[in-house]
């Protein structure tokens, strides 16, 4: 079973999400939240495999208790709920450690296998958000990118567009024609250099540094 939390401050979403979530056999919601404090202490009690984050939350916000998360309880996975016109936060959310994001009318099957994704350590983002983080407008990337060289192997940069294209390990050492061992070996590498631990933070600050194609 996977142990489900919802943080949103709006419970209509919260109710629409447990309707939703409650029709899969695997998975179970162990708790709600309305803002980030009330989240903390639920996943201190709760031990939940994901949580749904929310961003915009009063006393404490989304990207708050996603900071405080990764420190306090690491292995537990944040999904970020989120709208189109959060870019910023987005960025920011996964640089702190959430694994995915969400759209709010995502259709059910992405919402599963999102869920499922992060549950195993993984990571699903959806091509139309991706597009739109690496077409996010930043005035510093040009600086960024002059001045903090990410120094990425050509296979590792064949690595890092894969991944931001959202293929899985086995997928990306079929098509580099590699061992899945060494396609891990290859993602420790760009964490290292680009600062990371996780494949959305790497892709989050490898498009905030211009080091994806668009």
């Amino acid at each position: 079973m996977i142990k489900i939390l919802i943080a949103d401050d709006h419970l209509i979403i919260r109710q629409g999400l447990r309707l939703i979530l409650e029709t899969e056999n695997d998975f179970e919601l162990v708790g709600e939240a309305s803002d980030g404090a009330e989240a903390l202490i639920l996943c201190k009690k709760l031990k939940p495999d994901v949580v749904l984050m929310d961003l915009r939350m009063p006393n404490m916000d989304g990207l708050t208790a996603i900071e405080k998360l990764r420190i306090e309880q690491p292995n537990i996975a944040v999904v970020i709920l989120t709208t189109f016109n959060e870019d910023d936060l987005m960025l920011r959310g996964l640089q702190a450690g959430a694994r995915g994001y969400l759209l709010k009318d995502t259709d059910r099957a992405a919402l599963f296998n999102t869920v499922r994704a992060a549950a195993r350590g993984e990571t699903l983002l959806k091509p139309e958000i991706m597009a739109r983080v690496l077409s996010r407008k930043n005035t510093s990337v040009a600086e960024t990118k002059s001045t903090e060289p990410a120094n990425l192997t050509e296979r590792e940069q064949e690595v890092l567009e894969a991944v931001a294209r959202g293929d899985r390990s086995k997928e990306i050492a079929a098509q580099l024609g590699i061992s899945e061992r060494t396609v891990k070996a290859y993602l420790a590498s760009i964490y290292s250099k680009l600062g990371v631990d996780s494949r959305a933070a790497a892709i989050a600050v490898a498009a905030q540094k211009g080091f994806l194609s668009k």
